[in-house]
């Protein structure tokens, strides 16, 4: 496989946790999407409340670590919780920092609920970045992973 950028923003871990087992089915270069430890809240309930200002207001956090040049890639793989049935808004502040990048990019994510709306809305984030189909949860990674190729 080309050479691969696994950038993921996780707020329980479980993202994350879909992120490693990605890394040991590819080679892949690991980027955490970060914001300040005091943007969201401790309960859910509130950060629901808190993204979907952001949304509203077209103002999302900023990440706090420097993004690897996305040029160097050839495949973005864009991890992710699902919010109100969307990614979660770190995400939109890491695709708008890499707007203009060539290559591919591919979102996975992980749910506790619904996931409707999701991969349309990470399109519309992505703007005219080149989208690859989506994947939910950690089951057949290795069977989407084959699919991307």
């Amino acid at each position: 496989m080309d050479k691969v950028l696994i950038a993921t923003y996780s707020r329980s871990g479980r993202t994350q946790g879909v992120a490693e087992e990605l890394a040991q089915l590819v080679d892949a270069d690991m980027y955490k999407i970060e914001v300040a430890p005091d943007t969201f809240d401790r309960d859910m309930y509130k950060t629901d409340e808190i993204a979907i200002e952001q949304i509203k207001n077209n103002q999302y956090p900023k990440l706090v670590s420097e993004i690897p040049n996305a040029d160097q890639y050839d495949l973005i793989l864009v991890g992710s919780p699902v919010w109100q049935g969307a990614p979660a808004t770190p995400v939109h502040a890491f695709l708008e920092q890499i707007k203009n990048y060539p290559g591919k990019v591919a979102s996975f994510y992980t749910d506790a609920g619904m996931a409707d709306g999701y991969e349309d809305t990470f399109k519309e984030w992505a703007g005219k970045l080149n989208v690859l189909p989506a994947h939910e949860g950690s089951n057949d990674l290795a069977a989407w992973i084959k699919e991307l190729s």
